[in-house]
């Protein structure tokens, strides 16, 4: 069985790292290398780094900034943001990535996430998928893209199938409505989409507290869970975390002594 992970989350902007609610009222929560160093020191199992504003600007990701990054952990390490080409994806591997984030580039050419997976490994190739629940129709969610700005109609379950089928290596599943709450994971998203693919999925939106971790993971089916506001403000630890997992039994990689 493999383990269950925690994955901090480095949304970046202008060079530093932000964070804010429901994808907007963004504020500074540091610099992007130095979390990286910190939270791979303290155990993590991953990193995940976004440049949140490429897509939206119509940019490529930083690339120096990733170098930089990659350069300075000992931990996987996820790149997205602006990602819309193979050759965009080689760059950032040769700067140090391990896995690439696409979400608004593979909802407007799937075939990159198939062409992404042939040439790189399955392994190597993360859909990121931003759902909103739907006013209309509260058991179902819309995927949103360009940094949650667009509404592209397609149904979030649905979208997660064709992606793994795609052959994507795992799902990174944002709840918009959870995003920077602290209020809890979407349950009953990550639930859903679990149990609808064959790949792995990394919950993401709305950790609070320790139990919500442990819901997400349980009850959520979840194989990761992102992590960013409960950690860049020091409410929780990843030794604190993992420790109280470890507790109630759960598969997670023990921290090193």
């Amino acid at each position: 069985m493999v383990a269950l992970r925690l994955i901090p989350c480095l949304d970046v902007a202008n060079g530093r790292v932000v964070k804010g609610v429901n994808f907007v009222d963004l504020r500074d929560a540091g610099d992007p290398v130095e979390l990286a160093c910190r939270y791979s020191a303290a155990g993590a199992d991953e990193l995940v780094f976004l440049d949140i504003a490429a897509s939206h600007e119509g940019r490529s990701t930083l690339v120096e900034l990733v170098r930089r990054t990659a350069e300075s952990v000992t931990i996987p390490f996820t790149v997205g943001g602006g990602i819309g080409s193979l050759e965009g994806i080689t760059e950032l591997l040769r700067a140090g990535a391990d896995k690439i984030s696409l979400n608004s580039s593979a909802v407007r050419n799937p075939e990159l996430i198939s062409d992404g997976a042939e040439r790189f490994g399955s392994q190597c190739i993360v859909v990121a998928i931003d759902a909103r629940r739907r006013k209309s129709d509260s058991s179902r969610w819309d995927v949103y893209v360009k940094g949650g700005r667009e509404n592209t109609g397609l149904d979030v379950v649905n979208w997660s199938k064709k992606v793994a089928d795609l052959g994507a290596g795992e799902i990174l599943l944002t709840s918009m409505d959870g995003d920077g709450t602290q209020e809890g994971y979407d349950l009953d998203l990550t639930r859903m989409v679990s149990e609808k693919v064959p790949i792995p999925v990394i919950a993401s939106g709305g950790a609070g507290c320790i139990e919500d971790i442990v819901d997400v993971l349980t009850m959520g089916s979840a194989s990761a869970a992102l992590l960013a506001s409960l950690l860049h403000d020091g409410v929780l630890s990843i030794q604190q975390i993992k420790s109280e997992l470890l507790l109630r039994s759960l598969d997670v990689r023990p921290l090193e002594s």
